[in-house]
């Protein structure tokens, strides 16, 4: 399954019906099928009201490279880290050799 990310559209609260009807069903027929849109009144009296519609999307190419030259570097950060807190702690985690029984509870 391919990463997706969520994207906002925000819409100002000024502007006419007719533009609002006309800006919504042009984000309605380029969003993608499985986008999950929600639509959102935000915002307050004193900084003002927007319309913000939040859906989900693919990576773009250039995301997808730009996650993959920093993937590895991330995944070495992160094992560097364990090792310090496995270090700090005295832990050593492992896999468990062979295969897990099911966990049973007894009713005392």
């Amino acid at each position: 399954m391919s990463r997706r990310v969520k994207e906002y559209v925000d819409i100002a609260d000024h502007v006419s019906l007719d533009d609002l009807i006309a800006k919504l069903s042009e984000l309605r027929d380029s969003l993608p099928d499985d986008s999950n849109a929600e639509l959102r009144l935000r915002g307050d009296d004193v900084f003002g009201h927007r319309i913000t519609i939040s859906y989900m999307r693919a990576l773009t190419r250039e995301e997808v490279e730009c996650e993959k030259r920093y993937a590895a570097a991330e995944k070495e950060a992160k094992a560097k880290e364990l090792e310090k807190l496995q270090a700090e702690l005295g832990v050593v985690c492992y896999a468990a050799p062979g295969s897990r029984g099911k966990l049973r509870i007894a009713a005392g």
